[in-house]
């Protein structure tokens, strides 16, 4: 038998039993289809949360003081730190794999244009503040240098902020009144998706410069004067984070004299442990959706090679016929392994055509914050394609075998009595 004949015998075949075929080729495509989705929707809830964490911050360490647990240099457990804006020039001083040591203070203050009031926080620190923590200018600028240096009134508003203060817009360059001074407004914030905080959405805040913030809207007693709220430390890389957070904490208990191992001393919201924890978590739960679509297809295999064990049995006397006139067993092996091979990865190509297809759609309509859409990698098709190729592969030699192996006699025979 030509290979054009083998196929053309092991379509009709199929073709004869179409409801039975159709029953097999769904449980294989649906675990083609589990596995693409599933991986896909964990891929996307990752990329999404990925998205979010980077409005906030993209690597950053955000340093509060605290009080110590534990005794150092003879003083008692139980102090309070203090941060002060002194300490800024120190720990830069003493962490070179630290690229930028800020401080940064927050106060809330009854803000007024000519249209509006409110009364939201009002940040002070200085121009690198804009690139660390995501705010991305809308129109005009975020302070700078020289407005820091001359001592310049001037604000950066918030983009709910500035809708409130000025409904029918043209901030730039006008007036806010913060507590009744005057600062002239340099720059508004395009709108951002935010999903965590320290002290409240960026949309909802006046940024201004921190030498006028410590001169107009200082921390009240019984803060310490020059007192800071909390020191935003940046590192020079991503490879040298882990030494500049060692460095900053061996600078600040040397400044403030509390033990470097006390944990209470200081509290470090660290960003990139933030985000290595959530992807630990996305990368279990896609591991999880992805083991439950491998179940899926290999009990759709298992469906295939019990269909096929029938399908051996029903056509027990074709089988015995064809051997009684000289086909080889390798043939009758060929021809069932081939039968069960076509079932298996034409549903697999329609599986994965299916999926990719969900996913293109979906990826279509608008998505949450979180989630950035079904997002299949190269990697989950290539898994799939190779688990097919499996799932084919065992679920085809057996059922070939049992064929191969029949006696025609007794082929003959087993039809003759049924």
């Amino acid at each position: 038998m030509t290979l054009r004949d083998l196929f053309r015998d092991v379509l009709t075949t199929l073709w004869s039993n179409k409801l039975r075929t159709f029953l097999t080729m769904f449980g294989i495509a649906w675990g083609i289809v589990s596995i693409v989705l599933m991986v896909a929707a964990g891929e996307g809830l990752r990329v999404g949360q990925q998205k979010q964490q980077q409005t906030f911050a993209r690597d950053l360490m955000i340093v509060h003081s605290g009080r110590t647990s534990l005794q150092a240099g003879g003083a008692r457990a139980g102090r309070s730190i203090h941060f002060e804006d002194t300490d800024v020039d120190y720990v830069a001083s003493q962490s070179p794999s630290c690229k930028y040591v800020l401080p940064e203070l927050g106060n809330e203050a009854t803000v007024r244009s000519n249209y509006n009031s409110s009364h939201p926080t009002v940040a002070g620190s200085f121009p690198p503040f804009a690139e660390i923590r995501s705010i991305d200018v809308a129109l005009g600028r975020f302070y700078n240098w020289q407005d820091v240096h001359e001592g310049r009134r001037v604000a950066f508003l918030g983009s709910a902020i500035n809708k409130q203060l000025f409904p029918e817009g043209g901030a730039i360059g006008q007036n806010v009144y913060i507590q009744g001074v005057p600062y002239v407004v340099v720059g508004t914030m395009r709108d951002k998706k935010q999903n965590s905080s320290y002290d409240g959405w960026d949309v909802n805040k006046v940024f201004v410069p921190f030498p006028v913030m410590q001169q107009d809207l200082p921390n009240k007693p019984p803060q310490v004067a020059h007192s800071v709220d909390r020191l935003l430390i940046a590192p020079q890389s991503v490879m040298e984070h882990e030494s500049c957070k060692h460095q900053l904490t061996l600078a600040l208990a040397h400044l403030h004299n509390f033990n470097p191992l006390d944990k209470e001393a200081i509290s470090n919201w660290d960003t990139l442990e933030q985000a290595a924890a959530f992807s630990t978590m996305t990368d279990g739960m896609k591991y999880f959706l992805g083991a439950v679509g491998i179940t899926t297809l290999f009990l759709g295999g298992i469906g295939v090679m019990n269909v096929m064990l029938v399908a051996v049995r029903e056509r027990t006397r074709e089988i015995g016929v064809r051997k009684a006139l000289g086909a080889p067993s390798h043939s009758i092996m060929r021809q069932f392994f081939l039968e069960t091979m076509i079932v298996v990865f034409l549903s697999g190509g329609i599986g994965l055509c299916v999926a990719y297809g969900l996913c293109a759609f979906v990826d279509m309509f608008p998505m949450p914050d979180f989630f950035a859409g079904l997002l299949p990698t190269w990697q989950s098709g290539l898994l799939a394609i190779v688990l097919l190729g499996s799932v084919a592969f065992c679920a085809a030699l057996y059922p070939a075998r049992q064929a191969a192996g029949i006696d025609p006699i007794e082929a003959l025979r087993f039809e003759a009595g049924g």
